[in-house]
């Protein structure tokens, strides 16, 4: 062992073996990082050579060893330090071998919080953290403010680095399965924008699920800010983890630290003053938990310096994701909206709250995750003129929609649920893509899920007048 040891902030990789698991975006850009860094690097991930692909010659042009088609135990022989991706289970036989040897066990967010010199606006929750960690990078980037955007949204944090300065503010989305793995990671302004079930398919149980979010918290000191939101109530859990300076926003009312909306005003107010931002008729994108978002991001921004006018002049200027409650067409007067980065039933709860009762027509359907559907089949027979039901939980959303009024269509596919709706709907009505489910039954994920979409709406909508 050469430098620092691997324990320290900013570790000396030369001479080191690591292991990466997983050959995503994540484990590619750890790869990058740690070969970077001098590391000798080998990349195991489950999936065969084939399906690897592009990756694994990636993986292999950065100077990467690539181990495919398993993960055993012999992985961790000779190895010094283990990343782990987040979507790789916690109890494969290469992490549990490497725990009792007392090998080190980070994920990418942690590899790269130790060569971080800038400062981290860390952002997690149930729902819109890829809305707000795109809106918070925008706010800084128009006002000047170096560093970058992504972690878990697109650009994994190990990348960001190339954008990193000790002058720099990077916005960074993170998963709970990312902050699972975080030690050193510390985030000068956190925040946990709601909680509602969600990955139960990997958590034993709600509590878990929070647990893993709480981190965030957790690792921060009395010096770095936390955020809340002072309207969703199952967030209050997480005012025992705040170690910091708590800052909280609401829609609903003012708050004594933090932002909020004021005779129809942004309005933050923190320990420089109070200051009106603009105007809530000036949200470029719908919907009251996008209220929400704008209120959080602004509130971030303002913490790490970020001149008002410049905050209220990138929400202004901010255009929606794509996936994320995305009007794509109009066709014969029918609105269509793609909603594929609804996961979970309170997203789509979310979509549906957007838009007039008895106005929509809602694809929803693809891999259940052991959600919560009860909150959502109220607003479904309340809102939606049908609902329909496409991909692997199909049977069991027929099952609780049953008994309610609402009609249910059985589509199997996006293609055919677009095919019934449009002819079903009448002017002004809004076909909905938001699915409240994983999208790995037919589709790689959910941006190739709003793809399809996409293209089957284009192709619906082609020769026609009206289209937008």
């Amino acid at each position: 062992m050469t430098g620092r040891t691997l324990a320290t902030r900013d570790p000396d990789l030369r001479g080191h073996h690591v292991l990466v698991l997983g050959l995503g975006k994540s484990g590619l850009a750890a790869t990058r990082l740690a070969r970077r860094e001098g590391a000798r690097v080998t990349v195991a991930d489950a999936k065969t050579v084939a399906q690897l692909g592009k990756a694994r010659n990636r993986a292999r042009e950065i100077g990467a060893r690539v181990h495919a088609g398993g993960h055993p135990a012999s992985l961790v022989s000779g190895v010094d330090l283990v990343i782990v991706s987040p979507g790789v289970p916690g109890n494969i036989e290469p992490l549990v071998a490497a725990r009792a040897k007392g090998i080190p066990v980070w994920g990418e967010i942690e590899l790269a919080a130790r060569y971080c010199r800038g400062r981290v606006i860390g952002i997690t929750g149930s729902n819109g953290k890829s809305t707000v960690t795109a809106m918070t990078g925008g706010i800084l980037r128009g006002a000047g403010i170096s560093g970058g955007t992504g972690g878990n949204l697109d650009t994994p944090f190990c990348d960001l680095l190339e954008h990193d300065t000790e002058d720099a503010v990077h916005a960074v989305e993170l998963s709970s399965f990312q902050l699972e793995t975080i030690d050193t990671f510390l985030p000068d302004v956190a925040m946990i924008l709601n909680l509602s079930p969600d990955h139960l398919d990997r958590y034993s149980d709600v509590e878990a699920y929070a647990d893993a979010k709480a981190r965030i918290f957790e690792v921060q000191t009395a010096d770095d800010a936390a955020i809340l939101n002072a309207d969703d109530l199952p967030s209050a859990r997480f005012r025992s983890s705040v170690r910091g300076r708590l800052y909280l926003f609401s829609t609903e009312r003012e708050v004594d630290r933090g932002a909020f909306v004021r005779r129809g005003k942004i309005v933050l107010r923190t320990e420089a003053g109070e200051v009106e931002l603009l105007s809530v008729e000036d949200l470029p994108i719908p919907g009251e938990h996008n209220l929400a978002n704008a209120l959080a991001a602004a509130l971030a921004c303002s913490l790490v310096g970020c001149p008002a006018d410049a905050i209220g002049r990138g929400i202004r200027d901010y255009r929606a994701l794509p996936h994320r409650l995305e009007r794509i067409a109009t066709v014969d007067r029918v609105l269509f909206y793609n909603d594929s980065k609804a996961t979970n039933p309170a997203s789509t709860v979310r979509a549906l709250n957007s838009f007039e009762p008895g106005t929509v027509h809602l694809i929803l359907g693809g891999r259940d995750k052991g959600s919560d559907w009860s909150e959502l089949l109220p607003l479904v027979e309340q809102r939606t003129r049908q609902v329909l039901l496409v991909g692997e939980a199909t049977e069991m959303l027929r099952d609780l929609l049953a008994d309610g009024p609402a009609k249910v269509v059985e589509c199997e596919t996006i293609a055919r649920a677009v095919e019934i709706a449009h002819v079903a709907a009448e002017p002004d009505d809004v076909v909905l893509l938001s699915p409240g489910c994983a999208s790995f039954d037919q589709y790689r994920d959910f941006s190739q899920r709003g793809d399809d979409f996409r293209n089957v709406v284009d192709t619906l909508g082609k020769g026609r007048k009206g289209r937008a």
